[in-house]
């Protein structure tokens, strides 16, 4: 097992104005190899974890330390070049110190990510290796479920490493921190519904979820509660069978596309990262867009070209908070509770409020508002950005 770091730094660019996080191949011809030392300039440490054992190839990426150890998922995902895993690690990392930020809690920002095919490459050798790769860390980075990590995996880490939260509830956990994450978007959701048509009711409104995993599916069935005619699209068939199979008055798209440019009143990315584009802001005849994905503008600019095209943006660091406050409630000394983390993430809807409402004053975009509330707390309660060592 290897690792290697970068110099420390200070947090200043905020996430809507972070790289895609779909980049091209570094094989691709004319494509630009990453430069770790430019690209993750303003990250604390980016660490590099090999286990020719095991497989495993991970990189974690700690952004800021100033308000806490760093907290943030564990990404197991078949990214096209090491270079695409860089780009994304380093944007969410980013995120992640956003995220805690307006949320409240005293927490940085960090991301790791293993490179491959979970479905083939996943073992019990390769996830206790990477515990002891976190465990290297000191607790300077905390790790938790992501995309193609679950809860039973976590339980795998926490047996070589201390610094494992989002296990199951038979080990002491949170459990699946997907419920909260969906119970947050559907809160922002109805922040930015009030805010466009003077409800906070989704009742009647035609809402298009794409991507109908984890998240997406306890999204849609907050949706169906609360009476939205819900239309769903996900690149995994069975997902979308499921989703349909428990709510039936749930439809299907033929496709992102398809699902893009139907009749919307809300469109919620909950899938990959880089969902909107100039040409979906183009496409969308959607009012709000709000949903669980990360790093949803596929560039800077895209914010303001949403503003002028009049469609409200809930930032994604605010609404999909509701996972991390989950799996924080873990470090709570008194230990977890649910009811407890949902009431935090219940504070969401007045986030995203107070977010739209400073937009709207401001006259500029909510992910803008949504930067200067998280670089604010980062100023005023961040210890004069100091790294945190334990």
């Amino acid at each position: 097992m290897s690792t290697s770091s970068s110099p420390s730094s200070s947090p200043s660019s905020s996430p809507s104005s972070s790289p895609s996080s779909s980049p091209s191949s570094s094989t691709a011809p004319g494509s630009t190899p990453v430069d770790v030392f430019e690209l993750g300039s303003e990250h604390e440490q980016v660490v590099f974890c090999t286990d020719e054992a095991t497989g495993l190839r991970a990189i974690v990426a700690i952004h800021s330390t100033a308000l806490g150890p760093a907290l943030g998922g564990t990404r197991f995902y078949p990214y096209a070049s090491t270079d695409a895993a860089v780009r994304d690690v380093l944007d969410l990392s980013r995120g992640m110190t956003y995220k805690a930020a307006v949320a409240g809690l005293d927490l940085g920002g960090g991301k790791a990510v293993i490179l491959g095919d979970p479905a083939t490459l996943k073992t019990e050798a390769l996830l206790r290796a990477y515990g002891r790769f976190v465990q290297s860390l000191g607790g300077r980075y905390r790790t938790a479920c992501d995309i193609g990590t679950f809860s039973p995996d976590m339980d795998h880490v926490a047996r070589e490493c201390d610094f494992v939260t989002g296990r199951t509830v038979a080990h002491g956990g949170a459990g699946d921190s997907s419920v909260l994450t969906a119970y947050g978007v559907f809160q922002g959701m109805r922040a930015a519904a009030e805010s466009v048509w003077g409800s906070a009711s989704l009742a009647g409104r035609t809402v298009g979820v794409a991507g109908v995993g984890k998240v997406g599916s306890h999204l849609v069935g907050h949706l169906v509660e609360d009476g939205a005619d819900v239309v769903v699209t996900d690149v995994h068939g069975p997902a979308v069978d499921a989703v349909l199979a428990e709510h039936p008055g749930v439809r299907a798209a033929a496709s992102t596309e398809a699902l893009v440019a139907a009749a919307l009143d809300v469109y919620a990315p909950c899938a990959m990262g880089g969902a909107i584009t100039d040409e979906v802001v183009d496409t969308l005849s959607a009012k709000v867009v709000c949903g669980a994905a990360n790093n949803q503008l596929a560039h800077p600019g895209v914010e303001k070209h949403l503003m002028d095209a009049g469609i409200t943006y809930a930032p994604d660091y605010v609404v999909n908070a509701g996972g991390l406050i989950q799996v924080a409630d873990e470090l709570d000394p008194r230990g977890f509770s649910f009811e407890r983390a949902q009431q935090r993430a219940s504070g969401i809807l007045e986030t995203t409020r107070r977010i739209l409402a400073l937009a709207d004053d401001e006259r500029i975009s909510p992910a803008v508002a949504a930067d200067r509330i998280a670089e604010e707390r980062i100023r005023s309660v961040g210890r004069l950005r100091s790294i945190w060592v334990g």
